[in-house]
């Protein structure tokens, strides 16, 4: 498994990648405050290279939606790994989160 990491790639898109948890979250939520703070009006995150997560993770979703409001960026979440969704899922985050309908198939109703 690798580190956490979060960069833009050449398309705009924020990449997302590797393990969230107490060790990268720290850097990660720096790092993607900055990206954020450096974009325009609409932000893709793309979390489908995340390998593993703990509720870093979602604390990290949270923290990044709060920092594009603040910008005025409309943030968008795709690729959201399955046990991603269930941490949400059990949080009650789901509904606030904004996924695409690919971030969510394969998920039960």
């Amino acid at each position: 498994m690798t580190d956490g990491s979060i960069e833009r790639g050449a398309d705009g898109v924020l990449r997302l990648a590797g393990v969230l948890d107490y060790r990268s979250g720290p850097a990660l939520r720096e790092a993607g405050r900055a990206l954020i703070g450096d974009a325009r009006d609409s932000l893709t995150l793309d979390c489908s290279a995340v390998e593993k997560s703990s509720s870093v993770g979602l604390s990290l979703l949270l923290a990044f939606m709060r920092d594009a409001r603040a910008a005025g960026i409309a943030l968008h979440i795709s690729g959201l790994p399955e046990d991603m969704q269930k941490i949400a899922g059990v949080s009650g985050l789901l509904d606030i989160l904004p996924l695409g309908s690919a971030s969510l198939e394969g998920t039960a109703e």
